[in-house]
């Protein structure tokens, strides 16, 4: 499986596009990396840039950012809100799929002393790729900021990493590391005071403040663990900002960090207008965000994806200072391979006109998905109406989670649409191979057989997701809304047809599968789901009918 990590640099220009966009083209131009995002700020007169790729081209596509940066950017007259100590400030390296942080800091370690020989620059460690601890805060290599590099840099603590201990007036220096996904992001402030705001920093902040408690000084930390917090004036806007480093979301998510800065805020006769992302972010820290505040209003957290996301820019403001593209602004979104949801993304029409063309795709497996995300959509608006209906206040706990859990097999079932279309679109190309001579045969032989698993394994996933998906669609019958009870009754009639046809296409692909023994496993498999299907569909629709009557 392909390694991929993400290079998140921060140069130390926010004004001159186009210094920033020849800084990004020697990204671009680097094969195998992906430029994400370019976040230029005015205020802090710094950009932040975001690519991902192979870890050894992601390194190259570093190194030659890094010196270009050093050509194009002069330290000696910059001026900008952000700490700050080279054209290059900080460039990080962070594992993203099937890498380690341990091999993801052993790449940072080589792009530095690369780096350093080459570029002459001196280059300091930080986070994971830093072996000596008491060096490794960014902030605590950073203090004295570029006006005071000239002297720490001559002190023997603080002699780089690597490249020349020598101050560079133009460039600088550099801070690289590895670390783990830190999520950049600024509150906004109803108040034009550095001061208070940096009061509220202070308050939340992991870091704390120092106070005396008789006679001496001590730290008294801040609410918020794995935060790193500032307080500035951004002249751009006009207000000043709660800036954040969340360096751990899953210790402190992006919701919380807003709403405790809205609670230390308030405390302080302060108001927070709204927020600001700078670069990425996680897809689940959005849609989490979402049924956070969702949960906060007692309104059920079963929406779709989307929903959730407008649900969270809404509540912190993310659109305050400019639009919040999520296409543009969502790590997954961005990596996304447009291919993957070709059938989905079509209007129901042209799904139905291309499913009737001459094309044998889609077929009766990515119409079985789809047949089954609808049936459990139903059993999902069931419970979203019974979460919100009136006189069941105390319930609505209740019918969120079964709304959750019918939103997960409803999205499950259509990330299936276009993958049983992808499997038979793979028999084909195996089909297709060369078959010259007895090397070219048997390895056609082999592309046949593994796509032609894969082609059981998806529509038998979808007789799974499926058949799971009816114990949301019963329990609404039961307990939902009653005036939805037919809803309920359509979606089991609808997933009963994605599993029996599903199976179908399992047991059609099967037939030309030659380890035997794995067909008749996963056929007796199939039987065994299709007929606890039709059981679940007869006593969902044996509480339909008496329910309605008639």
């Amino acid at each position: 499986m392909q390694q991929l990590i993400e290079c998140v640099p921060n140069f130390s220009e926010g004004n001159d596009m186009s210094i920033i966009r020849q800084i990004t083209d020697e990204i671009e131009k680097t094969e195998g990396v992906r430029l994400l995002n370019v976040d230029p700020g005015k205020a802090t007169n710094r950009t932040v840039v975001t690519f991902v790729g192979t870890p050894q081209e992601v390194v190259e596509a570093a190194f030659l950012a890094i010196k270009k940066a050093g050509e194009l950017i002069d330290m000696s007259k910059h001026t900008g809100e952000h700490p700050r100590m080279g054209a290059t400030d900080v460039c990080p390296l962070i594992p993203i799929a099937n890498i380690s942080m341990e091999e993801t800091a052993r790449y940072a370690q080589m792009l530095a002393e690369r780096v350093g020989k080459e570029q002459h620059l001196p280059v300091y460690l930080y986070e994971a790729a830093q072996p000596d601890k008491t060096r490794s805060n960014l902030s605590v290599i950073r203090a004295g900021e570029y006006e005071g590099f000239a002297k720490k840099i001559a002190l023997p603590g603080w002699k780089p990493d690597f490249g020349p201990a020598i101050f560079d007036a133009k460039r600088g220096a550099t801070v690289i590391g590895a670390r783990d996904f830190l999520v950049a992001y600024n509150v906004n402030l109803n108040t034009t005071s550095t001061r208070r705001a940096n009061a509220i920093a202070f308050d939340v902040r992991e870091a704390g403040r120092t106070v005396e408690v008789d006679g001496k000084k001590v730290n008294q930390p801040g609410t918020l663990k794995s935060v790193k917090a500032i307080g500035w004036f951004i002249e751009e806007y006009g207000v000043a900002q709660i800036s954040m480093n969340l360096t751990n979301i899953n210790i402190t998510p992006v919701h919380i960090a807003f709403d405790e800065v809205c609670k230390k805020a308030t405390e302080r006769g302060i108001r927070v207008t709204g927020s600001e992302l700078v670069g990425l972010i996680p897809l689940k820290a959005m849609t989490d965000a979402g049924k956070y505040f969702l949960a906060k209003q007692k309104r059920s957290t079963g929406v779709s994806e989307r929903e959730l996301i407008k649900i969270a820019i809404k509540s912190m403001g993310l659109d305050e200072l400019g639009p919040f593209k999520p296409e543009e602004r969502i790590i997954e979104y961005m990596l996304a391979n447009k291919s993957d949801s070709k059938l989905v993304s079509m209007t129901l029409s042209d799904f139905a006109d291309e499913t009737a063309s001459e094309s044998p795709a889609p077929g009766g497996g990515s119409i079985a998905a789809y047949i089954g995300s609808l049936g459990i959509a139903l059993g999902t608006m069931v419970a979203n109406l019974s979460s919100h209906k009136k006189g069941w206040d105390d319930r609505w706990k209740e019918f969120s989670d079964w709304a959750e859990k019918g939103e997960y097999y409803k999205s499950e079932l259509v990330k299936l649409v276009d993958a049983d279309t992808k499997a038979f679109n793979q028999i084909m190309q195996a089909f297709g191979l060369p078959k010259g001579n007895e090397e070219e045969k048997k390895v056609r032989t082999k592309a046949i057989q593994d796509a032609t698993k894969y082609a059981i394994d998806i529509p038998f996933k979808v007789m799974e997701t499926a058949f799971a998906s009816l114990e949301v669609i019963k329990a609404m019958a039961e307990t939902g809304n009653p005036n939805s009870v037919s809803d309920a009754g359509v979606g089991a009639l609808c997933v009963r047809s994605a599993v029996m046809g599903a199976f179908m296409n399992v047991r059609i692909n099967a037939a030309g599968y030659d380890d035997k023994e794995y067909v008749a496993e996963i056929v007796q498999k199939g039987k065994v789901i299709e007929n606890k299907t039709v059981e679940m569909e007869k006593d969902i629709l044996g509480i339909v009918n008496q329910k309605i009557g008639l």
